[in-house]
């Protein structure tokens, strides 16, 4: 049973408000800071845990784009948004076989495939009279047990595969490191996945994305090169309810 979503409080939007501006002008600085063109990063507001009302209320404010990673509540979270032209969703979770219809019609963005059967079955649930489903790689930089995404090894052997597929498209990759609180270190990992696609994209790939970097790293993140960083906590404040994901 899905946990009841709570309701934004209205004297918590100026809050709200005031932490994404934060946020953007957080990712701006680090732009300039790094020699990155003004404006390439994009940002994704993880609202999962977070009420509809919220994604409401950041969506008055002009942010189109959202990132959810739990089907069922993003299910209900999109049907009450669907008022709202031009929201963009992006799915971040694990991805089970199961869920991949859902996915494939309620999502613009994938971020987490990491084996060939979920690209082969999000490529059979997606729409033919819809755009091909955006979807990244995600990758398994250090080897984690716990964590999703494919070995560094097994890499190109599965983007090559994911190309095939008509109804999904591979725009790059993803990655969801350790928690690191050393500013370098958190760049030596993630300019190991700026790496990985550099190598692919010289062997004939055409990736331009890198989704990389979260609320703590993403400083890190856009000095190696991330345009898409992924944002919930110092955007939405604490989760409405715990949730063991670190995709935020």
């Amino acid at each position: 049973m899905m946990t009841p979503t709570p309701q934004l409080k209205a004297d918590t939007e100026s809050d709200l408000a005031a932490r994404y501006r934060t946020v953007c002008d957080e990712i701006l600085e680090s732009e300039r800071q790094y020699g990155r063109e003004t404006g390439p990063v994009t940002l994704v507001a993880v609202s999962k845990t977070h009420p509809a009302d919220a994604v409401r209320a950041l969506s008055g404010l002009g942010h189109r784009e959202f990132a959810e990673n739990k089907i069922q509540e993003a299910v209900e979270k999109i049907s009450q948004l669907s008022d709202i032209p031009d929201l963009c969703w992006h799915f971040i979770g694990s991805i089970q076989s199961n869920k991949c219809r859902e996915i494939a019609r309620h999502f613009d963005w994938v971020h987490s495939v990491d084996r060939i059967k979920i690209a082969r079955r999000l490529s059979e649930m997606r729409s033919k009279e819809d755009a091909p489903l955006n979807v990244l790689i995600q990758v398994n930089l250090q080897n984690e047990i716990t964590k999703s995404g494919v070995d560094p090894v097994a890499l190109e052997s599965l983007a090559k595969e994911v190309t095939q597929f008509p109804n999904i498209r591979l725009r790059g990759l993803m990655a969801i490191p350790e928690p690191e609180e050393d500013f370098d270190a958190q760049r030596r990992i993630f300019g190991s996945l700026r790496e990985m696609q550099s190598r692919l994209n010289s062997q004939g790939f055409d990736l331009d994305v890198l989704s990389m970097g979260m609320t703590t790293d993403m400083r890190a993140a856009i000095a190696e090169g991330a345009t898409h960083v992924r944002v919930g906590t110092a955007i939405f404040g604490p989760r409405a309810y715990p949730d063991p994901s670190t995709a935020s």
